[in-house]
């Protein structure tokens, strides 16, 4: 189980048919505060957590993981395991081995969905949650772009041509300057061997979502599990995954949902947000006090 950087040990944890999984430890085990798990997106990894595990690991344990076939954890040879049921058992695992009883999810897009799912599959394990960007209803236009994205010719011939390739796709994204885009673009794409840059995570993954295409899938039964823990959406003001009327019907059904917009932005705020960070704050003080 681990080699050890400066900010954060480093597990590989085999999951239930065999795959390791890696995943980044911030903070002490010993802290009795409420353990943090951040889960990524689509096609991201635990990378994309890092300012905000070190934002929050001065008073409790965070975790970050990279999901099978993405990052440093192991590709799947079927495909048909990239699928929701199938991260929700590898979150389990992981929490288990790690001796986590109860975790805050904070989950962008689709790790927004795991956490919805973990309330109805296991809600004891669930103390809160932070849904960054993603509702019980994914936009089709900003699914389509996400499908694009993932079909875009590689390899690329270097980072700058990287970097060209996100400012294609994410124009929204809330980057200041070419290093802000360089670091985004370290933590999407790796480079091989032979020195060209591809995408770093299996491009096998995309299988799943195209066999969906065309379905509707109904996430509101899951959104609404997660009505008896503290709970934050943030939504950014330009997204095309999280429609503002989405947004606002979450506000209906949930009464006790806190939301946080983060104006001039698209898919997805990266939470270092001032006004993010200090509503995730005041949620997990409410989840340490509760016990929820």
């Amino acid at each position: 189980m681990g080699e050890t950087n400066t900010d954060f040990s480093e597990h590989r944890i085999r999951s239930q048919d065999g795959l390791g999984l890696y995943v980044r430890d911030y903070g002490s085990a010993a802290n009795s505060a409420t353990v943090v798990l951040c889960l990524p997106g689509l096609t991201r990894n635990s990378n994309d957590f890092h300012a905000l595990a070190l934002h929050l690991c001065g008073q409790r344990r965070v975790l970050s993981l990279d999901y099978r076939g993405r990052g440093r954890s192991d590709y799947d040879h079927d495909w048909r395991h990239y699928i929701p049921v199938t991260y929700v058992n590898d979150v389990r695992h992981v929490l288990a081995a790690l001796g986590v009883q109860r975790a805050f999810v904070v989950g962008t897009s689709l790790g927004g969905i795991i956490a919805m799912a973990m309330a109805a599959a296991m809600p004891t394990s669930l103390a809160g949650a932070l849904l960054n960007d993603v509702g019980p209803e994914i936009s089709a236009a900003g699914l389509t772009k996400i499908i694009k994205y993932m079909q875009a010719e590689m390899p690329l011939r270097d980072w700058d041509a990287a970097v060209a390739r996100l400012k294609t796709f994410f124009p929204d994204r809330l980057a200041q300057d070419k290093e802000d885009w360089l670091q985004m673009a370290r933590g999407t794409y790796r480079r091989r061997k032979d020195g060209a840059i591809v995408y770093d995570w299996d491009v096998a993954i995309l299988k799943p979502i195209l066999s969906t295409v065309g379905h509707k899938i109904d996430l509101w039964p899951l959104f609404l599990a997660l009505g008896k823990v503290p709970l934050v959406a943030v939504r950014g003001g330009l997204s095309d995954i999280l429609s503002e009327p989405t947004f606002h019907r979450m506000a209906k059904v949930m009464p006790r949902l806190t939301q946080v917009t983060v104006a001039g932005v698209g898919h997805a705020p990266t939470l270092n947000e001032t006004e993010v960070l200090e509503v995730l704050d005041g949620k997990l003080a409410v989840a340490d006090r509760t016990g929820h």
